[in-house]
């Protein structure tokens, strides 16, 4: 999502994605803002993928709830990319479902939005740098309370998977702050189960046993899992969606965690959770290596 954001939606049009797990059955929803401040929010279905070569989407727009407006058409399009003497094309075909909702959308300026955002590809793919495997985990805010971190881990999709879902693996990685220890871990597994990770401080270190439970809302395996979270003695819960996304040297890990409000989010991050999580994430590649 960190590379769609720099050009998906019209130069003036920036848009933000809160969730893109690009498998079939999966989702993407995004939201654009104008120069004024307004809004237009809109959703893919992923129909189909067929790395590098070509993907298929039901696209439409979304309410301000970011769910489907079922009052606004809805298009099917079949992205095909093709190597070629000069680099590569992309070919978009759009099929609506009635001529009128075609003059509908091209009279909104779907041709022109189009244009000025696919004109933006070209600086995209010349900095890459955004997804380099040797970049910390990065935090970006999203909303007022939703908060999105993302890091390229060096790893096979199917790996990193594992090691979020394996007891041995997660005891091996996920040690808590310098000076404890993972005592005790009931892995998250299919929708509707419940999981436990439990810590306790290392010989003089200070500190009291805690824990971190929730249940699984959601589960793709080796590509998306959903989950809620909440810290024992502490009021309060997340929602916390992760996906995972094969990209040249490794895997991206994308995790959006959506809090109760603005000031649990930043009281959260200003404990140096980020910082925590690259440790733990180096870990995992140690481990991988």
């Amino acid at each position: 999502p960190r590379l769609i954001e720099q050009f998906w939606g019209p130069e003036t049009y920036p848009a933000r994605f809160s969730r893109h797990d690009m498998h079939p059955g999966g989702q993407s929803r995004y939201e654009m803002t104008g120069p004024a401040g307004e809004k237009s929010r809109g959703y893919w279905e992923f129909l189909s993928v067929d790395r590098p070569n070509s993907f298929e989407v039901l696209d439409g727009f979304a309410g301000d709830d970011g769910e489907p407006d079922s009052d606004m058409p809805r298009m099917r399009i079949v992205f095909a990319f093709e190597e070629t003497a000069e680099g590569s094309r992309l070919t978009a075909t759009t099929h609506f479902n009635s001529l009128a909702e075609l003059e509908q959308l091209v009279g909104m300026g779907m041709i022109e939005g189009t244009k000025s955002a696919m004109s933006q590809i070209d600086a995209v793919l010349a900095d890459l740098t955004t997804l380099a495997a040797d970049l910390p985990a990065h935090a970006q805010q999203l909303s007022d309370t939703a908060v999105r971190i993302s890091r390229v881990i060096r790893g096979s999709v199917s790996d990193v998977w594992r090691a979020h879902h394996d007891a041995d693996l997660l005891k091996r990685w996920m040690l808590g702050p310098d000076g404890w220890e993972m005592t005790d871990v009931t892995p998250p597994a299919g929708a509707g189960s419940a999981f436990v990770y439990r810590w306790a401080p290392l010989g003089s270190t200070e500190g009291e046993p805690f824990s971190i439970a929730g249940e699984v809302r959601a589960s793709h395996p080796e590509n998306r899992w959903v989950h809620t979270e909440r810290m024992e003695g502490f009021d309060g819960e997340t929602l916390n969606e992760t996906t995972l996304t094969p990209v040249a040297g490794g895997t991206l890990l994308v995790t959006v965690i959506t809090y109760e409000s603005t000031q649990m989010r930043d009281a959260v991050l200003s404990t140096g959770m980020v910082d925590g999580m690259e440790a733990s994430y180096s870990r995992i590649e140690r481990i991988l290596a």
